[in-house]
Formats: structure tokens, C-alpha cells, sequence
């Protein structure tokens, strides 16, 4: 059985007065014994994540990490950065970076593996955007962004990602993908990655990252290949974001 997994991504917000009423809601009211959970924090808050959060059942991590160890690279943050501050997930191939940012599979692929080669779980983002799904292209476009992932790995560290599934089309926009939807596109990235090694496939927890909200959190995850959810949002709220903690355990 996989444990279902549930990780908020602050993605630009918070402060320090806010965020520190934000995660001691979040330990003071984390009930859930068969599910993890995470938060992933602007990096100048990694520190003030790690000093609350230590200790507690709530783990941490960052929102993007660099391709290089080291070196001339203003404003970017290694990945040796992030475990300094005990981090445990970061997320790479976020929409929003591969859309601001023009980050191309390739170099989403090498930060997945820096991140792994510093002992860093990646939260490895595929999704199509609406012109894409509308084409009837959300196939090509997320399998083309997971197998430049899969191509930069070995067997072996395969089974150390996560993966979340992103439509673009779905978040903030007022459209929903209805669960069954994002099952398909689920059970399509497990197959993908069961080519390649079938234990990790089995194994991996693939998050739902298309505005999952409370009011439709239970029936997302009762989906045999939704393993949680990367969440916005709702990650904003200690009450939102444990109300769909606790939903994956239902």
C-alpha cells in the first residue's frame, strides 16, 4: 500500500508573523497516522520551517532548486543549500516555472537529479496547459516531460521521485478536472515509469496538483492512482490543508 502524501506549495507568499501562525495550526492539529504531509516554503523561510517544524510528523521543503552544485549562479540556490536546512522534498518542473521561467523537460531533468544526488526527494511536475488538452495532446505533452526525467536517471533512483500531475488548464481558472479524468492521466504516468522499472512504478506516489480543495479532496483520492496532492491554495489555510490531509485517510 502507498501512503498517500499531501504537500503544500506556498508557492510567492507568506511572511514571517503569517507563516508561523500557519504552521503551528498545521502541527497542532496533524491527526493523520497513515499519511504524510509536507510543506514547501519561499527559501528565505526554509529556516523558520525547520525550527517549527522539527520534530513533528510535518515534514519540509523548497519550490525549486538549481541544476548546478555550485558556482557564478546569482540567485539561485543549490541543492546542498536546501539540506542544510534539513530539507526533505523540493519541487522541480513547477507549471509555473516552465511557463515564467522557459524551463525546458532537460533542465527540469537536471534538477531532479541534483536534487537526488543531495539526498533531496524531487517533486518531479508534468501537466498540459487547455490548448494542449483541447488538441487532444495531454498524452504526448506529459509522457514527453516524464521520459526526460526518466532518460537522466538510473534504475535505482527511479523509485526515489515523486510525481504530481499539474493541468495547467485547472488550476485558478475555474475549470475542474473530474477525478476520473485525472485518474486516467495517473494510471498513463505509472504505466510510463512501470516500462522502465514495475517495482517503482508500484510504488511511487503520483499527487494530483489541479486545485484539489477540501470539497473535493475525498473523491480525488479515492482514485487508485492518486496517491495525494501538491496544493495551492488551500495550503494557505492550516484548516483547508488538514482537512485534506485527513481526507486522504478516509
Amino acid at each position: 500500500m502507498r501512503r498517500k502524501l499531501v504537500i503544500g506549495n506556498w508557492k510567492m507568499n507568506g511572511s514571517r508573523d503569517s507563516n508561523a501562525v500557519l504552521l503551528s495550526g498545521i502541527t497542532a492539529g496533524f491527526l493523520a497516522k497513515q499519511a504524510d504531509c509536507a510543506v514547501c516554503a519561499p527559501a528565505p523561510y526554509l529556516a523558520q520551517c525547520q525550527a517549527a517544524l522539527a520534530g513533528s510528523p510535518v515534514a519540509w521543503g523548497a519550490q525549486d532548486v538549481s541544476a548546478y552544485a555550485a558556482g557564478a549562479y546569482t540567485g539561485e540556490v543549490a541543492a546542498s543549500m536546501l539540506s542544510d536546512f534539513a530539507c526533505r522534498y523540493v519541487i522541480v518542473g513547477h507549471s509555473e516555472r516552465r511557463a515564467y521561467h522557459q524551463e525546458s523537460n532537460e533542465l527540469v531533468a537536471q534538477k531532479a537529479l541534483a536534487a537526488l544526488t543531495a539526498g533531496l526527494t524531487p517533486v518531479v511536475c508534468v501537466g498540459e496547459t487547455l490548448a494542449e488538452r483541447e488538441a487532444g495532446r495531454t498524452a504526448v505533452v506529459v509522457c514527453a516531460q516524464l521520459q526526460a526525467v526518466l532518460d537522466v536517471l538510473d534504475t535505482a533512483a527511479v523509485g526515489k521521485i515523486v510525481l504530481a500531475y499539474e493541468p495547467v488548464w485547472a488550476i485558478g481558472t475555474g475549470k475542474t478536472a473530474t477525478p476520473a479524468m485525472a485518474q486516467e492521466v495517473h494510471a498513463q504516468l505509472r504505466q510510463q515509469v512501470a516500462t522502465r522499472d514495475a517495482a517503482a512504478a508500484a510504488g511511487m506516489q503520483i499527487l494530483y496538483g489541479g486545485s484539489m480543495k477540501p470539497e473535493n479532496a475525498k473523491e480525488l483520492l479515492a482514485q487508485p492512482d492518486i496517491d495525494g496532492g501538491l496544493i495551492g491554495g488551500a495550503a494557505l489555510k492550516a484548516a483547508d490543508f488538514l482537512a485534506i490531509v485527513h481526507a486522504s485517510e478516509q
